[in-house]
């Protein structure tokens, strides 16, 4: 995985390495650390648990790191699926989990 391989998948590295102290290499280091699966997992674990207070906490850690990151294509259907869940009831976001796991298989293929 290259800066250039993740920018022609839209992520804004520009924007990810300045957070990282201008370090690329610990820049991308940290980002096969976002693409851990089980990070997904609990999300759509909790989802299906209808355990909507961990689904929210799941998708806004999710957030955080992808927005630090700025890995933008996986980044905009996590802050979508983290405001649907921020009143902690029952929503339908299968389209979004969809989304979300297309957008991080991606990535994961840069590995």
């Amino acid at each position: 995985m290259t800066i250039n391989d993740l920018k022609n998948l839209g992520a804004n590295v520009e924007e990810g390495v300045m957070r990282c102290a201008g370090n690329e290499t610990f820049y991308l280091m940290l980002v096969p650390k976002a693409l851990d699966v089980s990070r997904y997992d609990a999300l759509e674990k909790a989802l299906e648990e209808k355990d909507f207070k961990a689904a929210f906490e799941a998708a806004h850690a999710l957030k955080g790191v992808l927005a630090n990151l700025a890995l933008t294509p996986i980044l905009a259907p996590i802050c979508e699926i983290t405001e649907l869940l921020r009143p902690m009831q029952e929503v339908h976001c299968e389209e979004l989990l969809s989304k979300i796991k297309e957008e991080r298989e991606k990535f994961v293929a840069l590995l």
